[in-house]
């Protein structure tokens, strides 16, 4: 398993549970439940560090 591998599994498990094929249209959804995950880490993280 390589590092792009493990950066995009939240996506691709999510997709896989959608019933949607995670390469089809270029990958786009999954890169955008990617970006939806890793945004609300994120932001999350930044909330607890500066509370």
């Amino acid at each position: 398993m390589s590092i792009v591998d493990i950066i995009l599994w939240p996506g691709t498990k999510i997709c896989e549970a959608m019933g949607v094929e995670p390469t089809s249209d270029q990958g786009l959804i999954r890169s955008m439940l990617n970006m939806l995950v890793y945004l609300i880490a994120i932001l999350f993280g930044m909330w607890i560090f500066m509370a």
